[in-house]
Parts: structure tokens; C-alpha cells; sequence
């Protein structure tokens, strides 16, 4: 059995002719090109710390199976404006699993993509607490009812913007929450 004890952010950008080389230099960017990147959904596992890049690069190996929650999006359109964004929220109660999200879109600011991504890791994590709320308030309204509940304690996000590329080249933005053993 696996359980993740560390977790860190990253996020990158990357351009080129071909779509795939694209998304390479994007993880290129997020210095995590060297890895086996497996994608997995939601959950942010019990006592597991937020460690920064540096400290969660040093332990891993390349070439090793690494599991993220990923957000990506990729475009040939010039000037079109594109952003991947991860959501972290967590419990107040030790012991208890928080939500990650992942959002990727068009037309949104790296600040807008990831509000929204925090907005929903806060909701799911809500939902499983049992935190009433009126889903049709805005996020500020509700991250508001999730602080007095006092039981989420944090919800945070990284996210990744960028315009298309002119000289019909791809573009793509990552973000990702990369989980270590």
C-alpha cells in the first residue's frame, strides 16, 4: 500500500510545432520531465505536508512512477488565453483527507482559473463535512460559511496562464500537485 507523505505544487509553460513536444516543455518548465507522471483524482491524504519544489525534486528519482493530480490545456490559437489551475482544501480535524481539484479553460486569468479550482476542492471537501451552503452564492460568500464552520482550516491554489502562441505553434499550461512517498 501507498500513501503519500509529502506533496508539492508546480506549474509550467511550453510551446512548440508539435502538440506534444508542447506539453514536454511545459513539464520541462515544472521541472517534472524526468518523471513517470501518472494522473489520479482527489483526495489530499491524511498527514500529508505541503513540502516546496526543492525538497519534494530531492526525493524523487528519474524515471520514477509519480502520482499527481494534474490540470493542463493546450491551444494553436494566437492570442487566445488558456490556464490550468489545482485547488487544495483541507480539514480542520487532524486525520481527516482534504480535496484537491483540478480546472483547465479558456478566456480566465491565472487568478480567476484558480479561485474557481479552490473554490471547488473547498466545496467538495464542504459537501463531505457536512457544511451546508448555497452553491449559488459567490466563492467569497461561501469560503466565508467554510470559516465558520471551523472545519476547513485552509484552502489555497497554483495556477498557469498563458496566450496562445503566434507562428502556428501549440501552447500548453500545466499545474500540478505532485505527491512523493
Amino acid at each position: 500500500m501507498y500513501v503519500p507523505r509529502y506533496m508539492f505544487f508546480t506549474k509550467g509553460v511550453g510551446v512548440n510545432k508539435e502538440k506534444l513536444s508542447s506539453f514536454e516543455n511545459a513539464l520541462r518548465e515544472a521541472r517534472i520531465a524526468h518523471l513517470n507522471i501518472v494522473t489520479v483524482s482527489s483526495i489530499f491524504p491524511p498527514h500529508c505536508k505541503i513540502i516546496d519544489i526543492e525538497t519534494g525534486l530531492a526525493k524523487l528519482e528519474p524515471g520514477e512512477i509519480t502520482h499527481c493530480v494534474m490540470a493542463r490545456e493546450q491551444i494553436k490559437e494566437p492570442g487566445r488565453r488558456i490556464s490550468a489551475s489545482i485547488g487544495l482544501a483541507l480539514p480542520a480535524e487532524p486525520g481527516r483527507y482534504g480535496y484537491l481539484s483540478e480546472h483547465h479553460g479558456f478566456g480566465q486569468t491565472e487568478l480567476e482559473s484558480g479561485e474557481y479550482a479552490e473554490d471547488l476542492a473547498a466545496s467538495m471537501l464542504a459537501n463531505t463535512l457536512g457544511i451546508e451552503f448555497d452553491p449559488n452564492k459567490d466563492y467569497d460568500e461561501r469560503r466565508e460559511v467554510y470559516k465558520m464552520s471551523e472545519k476547513i482550516v485552509e484552502s489555497q491554489h497554483t495556477s498557469q496562464g498563458a496566450l496562445g502562441a503566434e507562428g502556428n505553434l501549440w501552447t500548453t499550461v500545466i499545474a500540478a500537485a505532485i505527491f512523493v512517498k
